[in-house]
């Protein structure tokens, strides 16, 4: 082999040394096909080890939005009346659980639902709880053949843009001990309304202006924020519109108003309040008194 031929083969080696150097750093700068067909992360699930199939973020809106299928909350009834997802109903603990092991009673299921073909949607606490499981695992031993689980849970759904719904008596009990929450009447003012002592009026049309007027707490977007409004439905839609603006720990009450009567100010104590600060109670940016409403001079 002449000395010609030696460096023509130096210079091929080490043109494809330079190739293979320069491939990876190519496919870097550019997204991979697989990236790019990579599946939305409302369509992903946990996909651990268990007797029972998992559903998705997306296919669990679908679910609530049809009510294709009973949602059930596998967690003590306390956890499930500080927040719990839209419409699900709570399982009675089934007797001589210790919390650490704690499961719901699937005979208490049975009860209400005969129907052992009734599609079931059944959550917890995230990723590492294991009350869905259990739970699941219960019914069906009793011949339900159509149990999922949403093993993201009530962390997984807040994370992905979904509210919760408080119960009554927790609502109290939070407002009064939390003092670093935030209540939020989102009825729609005409005239003189039921107010809500220490609330921050947020109507539906008003949402999107809170964030920069001062009514929502700008500094902490996982503030305790809970909408109370006319009826439930509003109530959520208000609380929705709050959790677009990037406020992940938002619930609202699904009764009415006038079914707080411990939170609600007194006719005079209100009408006093709307006269002297306008309608929006417990902010600074303050609108003038409503028409409507007779305010001595």
């Amino acid at each position: 082999m002449t000395i010609g031929q030696q460096a023509r083969i130096v210079l091929v080696v080490g043109m494809m040394l330079m190739s293979a150097v320069a491939a990876p750093t190519k496919v870097q700068s550019q997204p991979s096909g697989q990236e790019r067909d990579a599946p939305s992360v409302f369509d992903g699930v946990l996909s651990n080890i268990a007797g029972t199939s998992e559903i998705s973020t997306a296919r669990l809106r679908a679910a609530l939005t049809d009510s294709s299928a009973i949602i059930l909350d596998a967690r003590p009834y306390d956890e499930y009346a500080v927040s719990h997802l839209p419409g699900a109903q709570a399982v009675p603990a089934k007797a001589g659980t210790t919390p650490v092991l704690y499961v719901g009673d699937a005979a208490e299921v049975a009860k209400s639902v005969p129907d052992k073909t009734q599609p079931l949607i059944l959550y917890c606490n995230g990723l590492f709880c294991g009350r869905s499981e259990r739970l699941a695992d219960g019914l069906i031993k009793l011949g339900y053949r159509n149990v999922r689980r949403y093993q993201l849970g009530a962390p997984g759904w807040r994370a992905l843009g979904g509210v919760m719904q408080v119960e009554r008596p927790a609502l109290l009990r939070l407002v009064a001990q939390d003092a670093t929450s935030v209540l939020i009447d989102g009825t729609t003012e005409v005239g003189l309304k039921p107010r809500l002592r220490n609330a921050i009026s947020i109507p539906l049309p008003e949402a999107s202006k809170a964030k920069d007027d001062g009514r929502l707490p700008m500094t902490d977007h996982n503030t305790r924020i809970f909408v109370v409004a006319t009826n439930g439905t509003e109530a959520r839609a208000v609380a929705e519109a709050i959790v677009h603006d990037a406020f992940h720990n938002v619930t609202f009450f699904g009764g009415a108003i006038t079914d707080l009567p411990e939170l609600l100010e007194d006719e005079e104590v209100s009408r006093r309040n709307h006269c002297r600060f306008g309608r929006y109670s417990g902010y600074r940016g303050r609108a003038s008194p409503s028409p409507t409403i007779r305010c001595r001079s």
